[in-house]
């Protein structure tokens, strides 16, 4: 079974730039769209961004310009490449798979912080 660990958190100042991984164990990885999700307090989580198993990317409006995510298949890790953060982009923020079929189970995520 598939396992997601996030890393890369932190607390920043609003400018300034994270770079959050995802690092799955398990087969198959390579041939599923990944995607970062994140859930703020009181709000539902949310895709942000996600990446095609060929590299095709997708962006919330939100984030749109300032995210950037990638992938490396050999070593079964997502990046999200964020830079401009603003208070906004304060939540948790998640790895997972962007599927009908349903969501691999989640990780613990990764606590992202931008004051003001």
């Amino acid at each position: 079974q598939v396992q997601l660990v996030e890393s890369g958190g932190g607390l920043v100042q609003a400018g300034g730039s994270l770079r959050l991984s995802c690092a799955a164990s398990g087969s198959a990885f390579s041939l599923k769209t990944m995607g970062w999700y994140r859930q703020a307090p009181g709000n539902q989580r949310e895709l942000v961004a996600g990446i095609t198993s060929g590299g095709n990317t997708y962006y919330a409006d939100s984030v749109k310009g300032r995210f950037t995510i990638s992938r490396n298949n050999a070593k079964n890790t997502v990046y999200l490449q964020m830079n401009s953060l603003k208070p906004e982009d304060t939540a948790v923020y998640y790895c997972n798979a962007v599927s009908n079929s349903g969501y691999l189970p989640w990780g613990q995520g990764t606590q992202v912080t931008v004051s003001s």
